[in-house]
């Protein structure tokens, strides 16, 4: 599923509130809201009818209502970016993945074991995969369903390691900072999702990593393992997110072309399918207008993190790390 999207977010519920104020709508006419969703870009991609949405108007305006909880909004005075990003964005991908795990779950007989869906989600960085995804988690959690949120950052190699990376590849700017193919710790990744996947009972119970982008001036390690948020079984979805999700290398002369630094990440990303995508069974795929958007929400969101007291990569870091 293919969504062009560029609503800029940084990641928390706090700093995704701070939409624009102007231009509100109202909401509390159920027919015009039943409108507003009708007209969305992704309804008629995921199988969403109109008839459909009818039915369960009930279901969109809870949803709604939800979010607008979690994101400390005024749900009769809405903005139209902020409406737009509820009932065109989150409430539609929310009920395609309930769709997906109703799906996975039918192919499954009574008494059987059923392993959580894995669901990836590929987008750019900075344009709102985390944030989109931290909804999705809190609507799951509302409706009683019991999910596990990964990102391909939780498993970004320590500072020792991406030391030890920056030594073995002395100039090569596609590995100095955390990010490009190879700076991840695929073994931690497949142990993860192996792990995750066998949380198919009560009582079952695991920690998921996390990484500290702040530690180190910004070029980030391993959180402490003691800080890991702990999920408990029966999981029925698994939601995983990253920036390069999905992507497979190229043929070397076709890399070398465009910079020679590229051919070892190049050749690193051979790695990945077998540590990340073959556990994916379902995936969201976001689009964006312009490459060009990535830096400047990279940007924001390293001075965003400088703001709160903690310590971010500065503005010529995030210039080197992107161009």
């Amino acid at each position: 599923m293919v969504h062009d999207y560029a609503t800029t977010t940084n990641g928390t519920s706090k700093r995704c509130s701070a939409l624009p104020t102007t231009n509100t709508v109202d909401v509390s006419s159920v027919s015009d809201l039943f409108e507003f969703i009708c007209s969305g870009p992704l309804v008629n991609k995921i199988g969403i009818t109109p008839q459909r949405v009818g039915q369960s108007i009930d279901k969109w305006l809870l949803y709604g209502s939800q979010l607008c909880r979690l994101f400390q909004l005024n749900e009769l005075k809405l903005t139209i970016p902020q409406k737009a990003r509820l009932y065109h964005y989150y409430i539609p991908v929310f009920i395609w993945c309930e769709d997906q795990i109703a799906l996975h779950n039918s192919k499954f007989k009574d008494g059987d074991d059923v392993p959580p869906l894995v669901i990836g989600f590929s987008a750019p960085q900075g344009c709102g995969k985390t944030t989109l995804v931290f909804a999705l988690d809190y609507l799951f959690k509302t409706t009683k369903k019991k999910s596990a949120t990964i990102s391909v950052d939780d498993f970004y190699l320590t500072a020792e390691g991406q030391a030890e990376l920056r030594k073995k590849n002395p100039g090569n700017a596609l590995l100095e900072y955390r990010g490009n193919a190879g700076s991840h710790d695929l073994k931690l990744s497949v142990e993860t999702l192996e792990a995750l996947s066998k949380l198919t009972k009560e009582g079952l119970k695991m920690k998921v990593p996390r990484y500290n982008k702040s530690a180190y001036s910004g070029r980030g390690d391993r959180a402490d393992s003691s800080t890991w948020p702990e999920v408990e079984g029966p999981l029925s979805v698994i939601l995983f997110e990253g920036w390069m999700l999905g992507f497979k290398p190229l043929p070397a002369d076709v890399v070398k072309a465009v910079d020679p630094q590229l051919e070892v990440v190049n050749k690193n990303l051979e790695a990945y399918y077998d540590a990340w995508d073959k556990y994916i069974d379902a995936w969201v795929v976001i689009k964006i207008q312009d490459p060009s958007y990535v830096y400047r929400w990279r940007l924001q969101a390293e001075i965003a993190m400088r703001q709160d007291g903690q310590a971010g990569m500065s503005d010529e870091e995030v210039l080197i790390r992107f161009d």
